[in-house]
């Protein structure tokens, strides 16, 4: 049976009598004084007699709510772009900004290492040949990218002067020497690096991150994941404001910088590059011509379409704020006006990441589905309606007799990309396989370890001088002494932290339209539930414990008490032999015992994976769960500040876990909370969801939600709590609480209690340590309301 919202208890005098002070407060807001029993509802409020949980309909409406704005993200797009249609020269400037952006999504922003020349991988047992053909000759090559990441793969090199230069793109479970036919795995007729070096071109083939499990995770503290390595890297690099898609892309363009390179010796004559990618490497082909206009001609295969659900793929495909700007119809215009092939072909077989198994769990569900051929043929179209008819700009569709699938690299691609640079063929040359040499086989296990183990590095390195980079960005463009107005220096930073971090909504769109109805009668207060409308399909909802000893006219504080993941309102108020008493401790209705007006809301991360569905849809829109959050929390105060028995200046919040988390951020934004309470989470947050070498990180849970895009280099927890100062702001601390360990907990404290002196206001902050797990203390928190609230004393 499902838990009941609110368990039943007794009451220990009549209703009427107990609530009887309420009903005359009430009364000033037009409640009948004649009444002989409470009323179902609260005054201006209209009944509340919704069925069923109200929690999974939240859930539900908020989905709702995020796939009807992805459908219409499609027309909004226009509103980012500025095209220049004039001339070719014009266009390209005019879409710069958009590539900029697309760029910083991406998460390709490290500055490159400037590659003069490719490395050949031998040693003195062997050297770089793989293999050799009649027309061509295979190495093993690598080359640096950026701080001790390096690219590696196979270059193959013609036997005569080239006629262009490709980039041959495999998907991420593919080798490069199966795309070379060097290794079983790829049909021979869609062996594109092998096909295009046999026709003339250099080609360099590099190796992607798999899709296996064997390396996510860190034998030395003997904990592993089954997150494909992809996703290991994705979670990780996404606080950091990177991406294993930028990663990968800045492979790639490190090669195209080594061809423009080529093409500056002297009497060397310039050749276009092109690249060329299935599956994975047709997204890395399809983003780095976006990117990069160096490259003359695309060929996309296994990879273009409608992206509006992108939520459904891999998460190491989720991108913050892509599907606000960018379709793939939007990518192809910065592609314009060079060539863009787009090849129908079948799309990866993914149906989820490897399965777990003892030790390894938590990955984030996703797969690939082949889209309809008409579906990637209107989306084609939707990006050539994007140019007047006489702008030069003619991608190309490739696909199957009656709209089947065709094999990735198939003739009539091949041709088209050759013949876009610069290489007319006719008909393609053909030949076999090129035959081995002595030199011992790539060892593809201990090769992608080696890249991963790159990545994983430098990402770690980002994190532990991610305090140096929050410093310039954040402490140093801020003065804290007490004669400045601290709230207003931050204000463009609350902004940012909002826009661009949290991810804004526009204010609330639909009228406030308050529900109520009567839950239960306690001793010294009264419970109801009420629901407020926010947008279209989305309401705030919770719990409204008002105690029986108000007095006409008085305004009191409000507590709201926000409950931690799957939780629920009533949570907050269970006694001690209820479920949800041992984290919570009762503490809104021990808070109303006290005589603060409490209101407990129910924030949407409840449900597993349909909650964490939603973050998977509010991402591509710039947006996330707290978007709605803040939304719901803004349209609550709206309520609050409104009621007669409300003190709107003295509204604080103190959150537990999950709740945590919203205390965090709810008020820096919010600054209508006078104070934030943040019990059980507070922590070097960035670390926490960043590090491979500690037990306590996000990375070995299911919880794949957590990554904040680039927060790693903008707002840490202190930077969080600087947005709240000078309210006043506290942490509740457990010494044996599993989230993080003490170490970690003060240092990052360590941070606001400075800010806090600096500002002269050092009694406004604390921390309470107590001897305890992850649950509420109520001890130093509760002195800490009282005095920073300002309790008026009990009659």
């Amino acid at each position: 049976m499902p838990r009941p919202l609110l368990p039943a208890r007794p009451a220990k005098r009549p209703l009427a009598r107990q609530l009887l002070p309420v009903w005359l407060n009430l009364a000033m807001t037009g409640l009948d004084l004649l009444a002989q029993s409470p009323p179902a509802n609260l005054p201006r409020t209209a009944p509340f007699d919704w069925p069923g949980d109200s929690s999974a309909r939240m859930v539900e409406g908020i989905d709702r709510f995020f796939t009807k704005a992805t459908q219409e993200s499609v027309t909004e797009r226009a509103r980012f772009w500025k095209r220049d249609f004039t001339s070719p020269a014009g266009y390209a400037k005019s879409v710069e900004p958009n590539r900029e952006r697309l760029r910083r999504q991406l998460g390709a922003v490290d500055l490159r290492h400037v590659v003069t020349g490719l490395e050949f991988q031998h040693t003195t047992d062997h050297d770089s040949t793989v293999a050799a053909a009649e027309s061509y000759t295979v190495h093993a090559v690598r080359w640096l990218v950026f701080d001790h990441v390096y690219g590696e793969g196979l270059l193959l090199q013609p036997k005569t002067a080239p006629i262009a230069r490709v980039v041959a793109v495999p998907d991420a479970d593919q080798t490069p020497e199966m795309l070379v036919g060097l290794k079983p795995g790829v049909p021979p007729e869609a062996q594109f690096a092998r096909r295009l070096a046999e026709n003339g071109c250099l080609v360099v083939v590099p190796v992607l991150i798999n899709r296996d499990d064997h390396w996510s995770g860190n034998p030395m503290l003997n904990r592993f994941t089954n997150q494909p390595h992809r996703e290991w890297i994705y979670r990780q690099a996404y606080e950091m404001g990177r991406h294993i898609i930028g990663y990968e892309i800045q492979k790639i363009l490190a090669l195209v910088d080594w061809f423009e390179h080529l093409d500056a010796l002297p009497g060397q004559s310039p050749l276009e590059a092109g690249i060329a990618g299935y599956g994975e490497g047709g997204l890395l082909a399809f983003y780095a011509a976006a990117l990069d206009p160096r490259l003359a001609s695309t060929l996309v295969s296994g990879y273009f379409g409608p992206r509006e659900n992108l939520w459904e793929e891999p998460i190491y495909r989720n991108v913050f704020g892509l599907l606000r700007e960018f379709g793939d119809a939007e990518i192809a215009t910065l592609i314009a006006p060079r060539q863009l092939i787009v090849e129908y072909s079948q799309v990866p077989n993914v149906q989820g990441p490897p399965a777990p198994s003892e030790g390894r769990s938590g990955a984030a569900p996703g797969r690939l589905e082949t889209p309809e051929c008409i579906d990637v043929r209107a989306e084609l179209a939707r990006a050539r309606a994007l140019f007047p008819e006489s702008f030069p700009f003619d991608p190309l569709l490739v696909h199957g007799n009656e709209g089947m699938t065709v094999l990735p690299g198939c003739d009539v691609s091949l041709r088209a990309l050759l013949q876009s640079l610069g290489a007319d063929r006719p008909t393609l040359s053909a030949s076999a396989p090129p035959a081995a040499t002595q030199r011992p086989a790539t060892d593809a296990d201990e090769q992608q370890r080696r890249q991963l183990t790159d990545l994983v590095d430098h990402t770690q390195r980002l994190l532990r001088v991610s305090d140096q980079v929050r410093d310039e960005f954040f402490w140093s463009q801020l003065k804290a002494n007490p004669t400045n107005d601290w709230a207003k220096a931050c204000e463009p930073f609350r902004k940012h932290f909002h826009q661009e971090i949290i991810g804004q909504l526009p204010m609330a769109t639909a009228g406030i339209n308050p529900r109520s109805r009567l839950v239960e009668a306690r001793p010294n207060f009264a419970v109801y539930e009420v629901t407020l409308d926010v947008w279209p399909e989305v309401f705030a909802w919770g719990y409204l414990l008002l105690p029986d000893n108000l007095q006409p006219a008085e305004r009191r504080p409000v507590v709201v008490c926000q409950h931690g993941l799957e939780g629920l309102p009533a949570d907050t108020l269970s006694g001690p032999t209820e479920p949800g008493y041992p984290a919570y401790k009762s503490f809104a209705a021990r808070l109303a015992d006290r005589g603060f007006i409490v209101f407990a809301p129910h924030n949407p991360y409840r449900g597993s994976d349909r909650f964490r569905v939603l973050q998977r849809k509010a991402n591509p829109l710039k947006l996330s769960l707290f978007s709605v959050i803040i939304g719901q929390h803004d349209r609550i105060l709206d309520w609050l500040t409104d009621q007669t028995f409300v003190d709107p200046q003295r509204i604080g919040f103190y959150g537990l876990s999950y709740g945590g988390k919203t205390a965090m951020r709810v008020p820096a934004v919010l600054n209508r909370y006078a104070l934030s309470i943040c019990s059980a989470d507070f922590n070097d947050w960035i670390r926490k969801n960043v590090t491979t070498d500690s037990t306590y990180s996000y990375l070995y849970t299911g919880e794949y939600e957590m990554p904040e895009f680039n927060l790693g280099n903008t707002f840490n927890y202190a930077e969080m709590a600087a947005l709240i100062a000078p309210r006043p702001f506290m942490v509740e601390r457990g010494h044996f609480d599993g989230v993080a360990p003490d170490s970690w907990v003060a240092y990052e404290y360590a941070k606001v209690r400075y800010l806090y002196v600096r500002l002269d206001i050092a009694d406004r902050t604390a921390i309470d340590f107590f001897n305890g797990p992850h649950t509420i203390h109520g001890v130093g928190t509760f002195q800490f309301l009282d005095n920073n609230l300002k309790r008026r004393p009990e009659r």
